[in-house]
């Protein structure tokens, strides 16, 4: 299956809350819309955005797309072999 972000066939996506459901009131039972990402793609916005941020800017599949620093990764992780796993540097 293709991740959603970066495009490469990878065989397990991890499903991504656009809104994250920290910021969404816990009685609330629809938690917002979803995306299914891989892994290194899923770890590298929680390591570039704070869960407001993603939820106040980075709310939409195309929004992060579009995001300059979420682009300069998205070009190196589409160079990267699907099957190995990458090492996604902590702040």
């Amino acid at each position: 299956m293709p991740c959603q972000l970066c495009d490469r066939d990878v065989k397990q996506l991890t499903v991504h809350h656009l809104i994250p459901k920290q910021t969404v009131k816990r009685k609330q039972a629809d938690s917002g819309p979803t995306i299914d990402i891989c892994s290194p793609c899923h770890r590298q916005i929680h390591v570039l955005y704070s869960n407001l941020e993603l939820a106040k800017h980075l709310n939409s599949i195309d929004k992060l797309k579009s995001e300059p620093k979420m682009q300069k990764f998205l070009g190196w992780i589409r160079k990267q072999n699907p099957q190995k796993k990458v090492r996604i540097r902590r702040k």
